[in-house]
C-alpha cells in the first residue's frame, strides 16, 4: 500500500499535538511517562517533537492518560480539529478494488 504524503496542515497538527503532550508531561521524565503509557521513550520523543505527526490513536490515548489529560482537552489545547474544507482523507485507485460491471458473482447455496 502506498502512503499518501502528509500535508503541511497535518504536519502542523502533529507538532501541536506533540507540544501539547510535552507541556502536559510537565516535569515528569520521558522514561516515566513512556513506561506508564507502555511505549518506548524513542516513540514518545518522536511524538513530542512532531517526528511522528500522526501517531496511532491508542498510543495517543495511552500518553494522554499517562499525563492526565482527556482526549477532549487535548483536542482543544492542540487545536486538532481539521480546518473547514480540508479533506478528511483521500482514496487512490490502489485503495478501492474495482469489479467490471456485471462480472461480480455471489456464492450460491447448495441444493
Amino acid at each position: 500500500m502506498v502512503r499518501v504524503p502528509l500535508t503541511e496542515a497535518e504536519r502542523a497538527r502533529g507538532e501541536r499535538l506533540g507540544a501539547a503532550l510535552r507541556a502536559a508531561r510537565g516535569t515528569r521524565s520521558m522514561v516515566e511517562v513512556a513506561a506508564e503509557a507502555g511505549i518506548s521513550v524513542e516513540t514518545l520523543r518522536k511524538i513530542e517533537t512532531g517526528r511522528i505527526p500522526t501517531p496511532a490513536f491508542f498510543t495517543v490515548v495511552a500518553v494522554a492518560d499517562a499525563v492526565g489529560i482527556s482526549l477532549d482537552h487535548l483536542r482543544g489545547i492542540a487545536d486538532l480539529a481539521p480546518s473547514a474544507g480540508e479533506p478528511q482523507g483521500t482514496f487512490g485507485s490502489h485503495d478501492v478494488p474495482t469489479v467490471p460491471f456485471g462480472s461480480a458473482t455471489a456464492p450460491r447455496a447448495l441444493p
